[in-house]
């Protein structure tokens, strides 16, 4: 089937192709190296979807799928990815500069090193969720769910080392240990 992006504002066609779904028209785009930079891509389902390095800044892919799909690097500056299904997205070293993650479901997503510098998490399920050297300044984080069991043992295993009272060795050992005894009753 024929299937068409569209610029978000001016309607005009980005990118056209024959494709049997959007996921792969997109992949399809990313792989000729096309900008999708102000796409219309709102519910579209890229579950899945290897996007590494795309630009998809200031599109819209509210209440898109992404489950699962590898954004790795890409350019997300700007987009709105507002109620977005992002449970196991990899946005590590993605641009996320200003971009509106509100109501998003992160779960298990890996957003190490990303910017989201100004970026809306507002309302963002961001349990599991890897944020390892992500830059967050600015950010919204307002009424964002976060794991606040793994959040609180993080916190209390970094004031242990801080006051002198547990080596980093030894917590990584500890944390090593926790986590096979985690994976041996499983």
């Amino acid at each position: 089937m024929k299937i068409e992006i569209k610029n978000r504002f001016t309607e005009k066609i980005i990118f056209e192709c024959e494709a049997d779904s959007i996921k792969l028209a997109v992949e399809l785009a990313i792989s000729k190296e096309v900008s999708l930079r102000d796409a219309n891509l709102i519910g579209a389902n890229l579950s899945g979807a290897n996007l590494i390095g795309a630009n998809l800044s200031d599109a819209n892919l509210s209440d898109a799928n992404l489950s699962d799909a590898n954004l790795i690097d890409a350019n997300l500056c700007g987009a709105s990815l507002s109620y977005a299904n992002l449970i196991g997205v990899n946005l590590s070293y993605a641009n996320l500069i200003g971009v509106n993650l509100s109501y998003a479901n992160l779960c298990g997503a890996s957003l190490s090193y990303a910017n989201l510098s100004g970026a809306n998490l507002s309302y963002a399920n961001l349990s599991g969720a890897n944020l390892s050297d992500a830059n967050l300044s600015g950010a919204n984080l307002g009424g964002a769910n976060f794991d606040t069991k793994e959040l609180f043992e993080y916190r209390e295993a970094l004031k242990r080392i801080q006051d002198g009272v547990e080596s980093p060795a030894q917590l990584a050992k500890d944390v090593l240990e926790k986590w096979k005894q985690q994976n041996d009753n499983t």
